[in-house]
């Protein structure tokens, strides 16, 4: 694509602060690139409306109405379980094509694998975009992060889509502007999208998972005395485990930070499975890291959309004492605790190297 991107984000029917991951974080981080969204059950409202934040972004009822913002690509703004591309959104993606609006896309379906598509693309002379197509090369993981100097350090969760990546993106600038040199690995398609770079781990074959994430990881050190490694999902999902490991294998962190969400106790989409209190988390996860290297807990991301300010504030100052961890929710605090946990425990590498 020439120029800035211009994006119209489609979300139809999933327009909100759980249901359009992708949406949310381009909204949060780019909010520059994004001239509209189209939902046709919030039309009229704005992004800051239905989110809390992206300013007076409007949302539109119809891709006719989206023309007149001039947008010149359309990214799918869901990442639903599976990944699998609406049906009923075929004729958007149609009619950007034949406008020759370039998509971008996070989900399993490859839309550039579609030969109608294509065809369209082809025509007008736009390109399709599938984020979460992995590289060709993959490899195993031969355990080669042990040879950077960098800090790495991994986002874990309690549960999938509870601020993995999200604490990432929030923790870089601070600990940036406490001296150090910062790199984020993108592991997911939202985060590449942001970041403009990195291998959607969840798209990649099981046994080059943990080589994926050592490719990132050692990539970003190239330029960094600290990675911020994209967590994926959780140790108890019964769906998304098996990515988790890969990325605690092939990254290597040195320590970790856990996210969770105070108000939720039981699994995504599973509520079979209960979720473990945080001391418990923290013992899982130190111990599935201890026999390639130690990763501590060294911090507590809180998600904590769903309270009050009160019961926020309450929530990071119990955490916190049951810990003994620093804790804050990194988007509606300051998220400087994180930071500081992350550089002092940079600082002390260091100096014990």
């Amino acid at each position: 694509m020439s120029g800035a991107r211009r994006f119209l984000i489609l979300a139809e029917g999933n327009f909100g602060p759980q249901s359009s991951k992708t949406a949310n974080a381009c909204i949060r981080y780019s909010p520059s690139e994004v001239v509209a969204v189209l939902d046709s059950t919030n039309a009229g409202r704005t992004s800051h409306e239905i989110l809390g934040f992206g300013g007076d972004i409007p949302v539109v009822a119809t891709f006719v109405d989206a023309v007149a913002k001039a947008p010149n690509a359309l990214l799918i703004g869901i990442a639903p379980a599976g990944g699998q591309f609406p049906a009923a959104w075929r004729t958007i993606v149609n009619d950007a094509l034949r406008a020759g609006l370039d998509i971008w896309s996070g989900l399993h379906t490859m839309l550039g694998d579609d030969a109608e598509f294509a065809s369209m693309a082809s025509a007008s002379g736009a390109t399709i975009r599938d984020l979460r197509r992995a590289p060709h090369d993959l490899d195993v993981s031969y355990g080669r992060v042990r040879d950077v100097a960098a800090t790495v350090i991994l986002t874990v969760g309690t549960d999938c889509n509870i601020g993995k990546m999200t604490t990432q993106l929030q923790v870089q600038n601070a600990v940036r502007q406490l001296g150090h040199r910062v790199s984020f690995a993108a592991t997911g398609q939202t985060g590449i999208l942001i970041e403009g770079r990195g291998i959607a781990v969840d798209a990649v074959v099981a046994d080059f998972i943990a080589g994926a994430a050592e490719r990132l990881t050692i990539e970003a050190a190239a330029d960094a005395d600290i990675v911020l490694v994209e967590g994926q999902g959780s140790l108890i999902h019964p769906a998304y485990s098996g990515v988790t490991l890969g990325l605690m294998h092939g990254s290597l962190p040195h320590a970790i930070v856990l996210c969770a969400q105070p108000s939720r106790t039981l699994v995504h989409r599973n509520p079979w499975v209960p979720i473990p209190s945080l001391a418990k988390m923290i013992a899982l996860y130190e111990q599935a890291t201890t026999y390639l290297r130690h990763a501590p807990v060294i911090a507590i991301a809180l998600n904590t959309f769903d309270l009050t300010d009160d019961a926020a504030l309450a929530a990071v100052d119990q955490v916190r004492a049951e810990t003994g961890l620093p804790v804050t929710d990194p988007v509606r605090f300051d998220p400087s605790p994180i930071a500081q946990a992350i550089s002092a425990f940079h600082v002390a590498r260091s100096m014990s190297l």
